[in-house]
């Protein structure tokens, strides 16, 4: 993400809601810009607007102002070009996972045969480690099984880029970090471009290239960029032996704890700074 946006994949200009006429907007002023193949996590307190940011994203919602430009054509709408994951796994109950997937992958090519359909969808089934319950319906899985076919759902459309909506939040730690590490090894092979929610700055530290820093609402905005310096390869298990893990931990959770509060009633920058933590956020040695 560097700071001219006349060539990145998605490009938001100027984004305001507000949900009635005259009312104060929940957020406004919100500019950011992603680059194909990037992973981005969005943080901020409840209240700041991150769902209905990624809402409009989605097409889901139209933005009291400002404009979204993704691959060069303005959002309006949904369309299969971006893929959703909401929080909860949004299954058809009566439809098999096989089914549930096919069903979305005939909505992108309806001309394929049954053999394509299927191939396809094992192939995504296969990549969330799901091949033995590709014939079980949702009220025979965990709820952890039920988001990883959400996710291969999701990614079975061969969307441009994939929308999170704190898809793991519901989820005990084990399975969380199970589906983490499925999600990191999937966007590795895939080059996929990802716009995720999170409240768990650890999750965003693992998972994202970019962090965007919400102030608190109304009047939100994208208060920071903060660009993660830990290599792309990092892994849960070794996550915090990364001599910078700390530094930027400590930034994220030093920002919601403070500085969101500071920022709060449109103080926040229209044109937030892109903030990388390089060798020199490491404390002295003793």
């Amino acid at each position: 993400m560097s700071n001219d946006d006349s060539r990145a994949f998605l490009q938001v200009r100027g984004l305001a809601k507000r949900f009635a006429a005259g009312a104060e907007p929940v957020f406004d002023a919100v500019n950011f810009h992603i680059q194909r193949g990037e992973f981005v996590c969005i943080i901020g307190h409840s209240g700041c607007g991150k769902t209905t940011i990624l809402n409009v994203l989605a097409g889901l919602e139209e933005a009291s102002e400002g404009t979204v430009i993704m691959d060069g054509r303005e959002v309006k709408g949904p369309s299969l070009e971006r893929g959703v994951v909401f929080q909860g796994h949004a299954l058809m109950p009566w439809l098999s996972v096989r089914r549930n997937i096919a069903f979305a992958v005939r909505s992108k090519w309806p001309d394929w045969s049954g053999a394509q359909v299927d191939t396809h969808v094992r192939r995504y089934v296969e990549l969330v480690g799901l091949g033995a319950a590709i014939d079980k319906k949702p009220s025979e899985l965990s709820g952890g099984m039920k988001q990883r076919v959400g996710i291969a759902r999701a990614f079975a459309i061969e969307p441009k880029m994939l929308l999170l909506d704190e898809p793991f939040g519901a989820l005990d730690a084990l399975t969380r970090g199970t589906i983490q590490d499925e999600l990191l090894r999937i966007c590795s092979q895939t080059q996929q471009t990802v716009f995720m929610i999170t409240h768990d700055v650890d999750e965003a530290i693992l998972l994202a290239d970019t962090v965007l820093l919400m102030s608190n609402g109304p009047q939100a905005r994208v208060a920071e960029l903060v660009r993660n310096p830990l290599p792309r390869s990092r892994s849960r298990a070794t996550l915090h032996h990364e001599p910078l893990y700390y530094p930027v931990r400590n930034h994220l959770v030093d920002f919601l704890v403070a500085r969101s509060k500071d920022l709060s009633h449109g103080r926040g920058p229209a044109h937030p700074p892109e903030i990388t933590l390089g060798r020199d956020a490491l404390p002295a040695a003793a």
